[in-house]
């Protein structure tokens, strides 16, 4: 496995996961752009990469900054001449439950997760498209996937970036651009206060870089959410099950209730190979098949 030749930016990698992601990039060739709010800590951690014999360079920018981002894109390209991968990191935490947050928390949270990955991702998009490469990695979290009380700003961001994967990974599919989520479990600033003493010494962040490597290399998936801790490894997937034909007659709602185990059995249920496959299936299910497609 080797990414000598590639050039790879990190989000928030003045420390934390961003750290160990940017070290791991580098130990296996990549050039590595160190990006962080935080000058001084973009400068360690690019330090630490060119002193073990690689290639860094600091920039500190705000992944919510769209002229600070497009400054370090256009930077990045005068440097080294080409973009493969970008590993969407940087975030904030901002815990209340939902009765007593703030919208400005709320939309906080929302801006640096969501849109701030939308901001990197779009400013490379039209690179690695054009250049018929590129491996995308955006941080989602089981805050997102299955909820945690307390984070409902932070939760909600996450699943977006699943929906913003499924969405770019298709569209990206065609220019070997592939779109991947990571759900890391580790001890940063962000989990300090939320885990034991004792379990964070078992979620060092360097045990969930590795997944990287399976996610940005030549033979990378398309769309996968690796979930990944203490150095171990899994996969999460959004499924749909097999369901039931209930149809629209007055009492449907009724119908729906009586049967509520059996649309939920999750026998043979399968993972979508793209959103419209749902209506696919329920078009066929109220019998009409031919041209549920038409023109897509």
């Amino acid at each position: 496995m080797t990414l000598e030749s590639r050039v790879a930016i990190v989000t928030g990698a003045g420390g934390g996961l961003g750290r160990a992601h940017a070290l791991l990039l580098a130990r296996y060739g990549a050039k590595v752009v160190v990006n962080d709010m935080d000058a001084s800590a973009a400068t360690r951690v690019a330090d630490e990469i060119v002193a073990a014999g690689g290639e860094a360079i600091p920039v500190a920018a705000s992944v919510t900054d769209e002229a600070a981002v497009a400054t370090m894109i256009g930077g990045v390209m005068s440097n080294w001449g080409r973009i493969d991968i970008l590993i969407n990191n940087a975030g904030i935490l901002r815990d209340k439950s939902f009765a007593k947050m703030s919208l400005a928390d709320f939309r906080l949270v929302i801006d640096v997760h969501l849109m701030g990955s939308v901001i990197c991702t779009k400013a490379v998009w039209d690179i690695m498209r054009q250049q018929q490469y590129g491996r995308v990695v955006m941080t989602t979290s089981s805050s997102g996937l299955y909820g945690n009380f307390g984070q409902s700003n932070y939760g909600a961001a996450k699943m977006a970036l699943v929906g913003l994967m499924q969405t770019l990974g298709l569209e990206g599919e065609k220019h070997n651009v592939r779109v991947n989520c990571l759900a890391p479990t580790a001890a940063t600033q962000m989990t300090h206060g939320v885990l034991a003493e004792e379990a964070l010494q078992r979620l060092e962040p360097r045990l969930v870089s590795p997944g990287l490597l399976a996610l940005v290399g030549e033979q990378a998936p398309n769309r996968a959410i690796l979930c990944a801790g203490a150095g171990h490894f899994a996969q999460a997937h959004v499924t749909l099950t097999k369901g039931v034909q209930v149809g629209g007659d007055a009492d449907a709602g009724e119908r729906v209730i009586a049967q509520w185990e059996q649309v939920g059995d999750r026998t043979d249920e399968l993972v979508p190979a793209y959103g419209f496959k749902q209506a696919e299936r329920e078009l066929a299910a109220a019998g009409y098949v031919a041209g549920a497609m038409a023109g897509k």
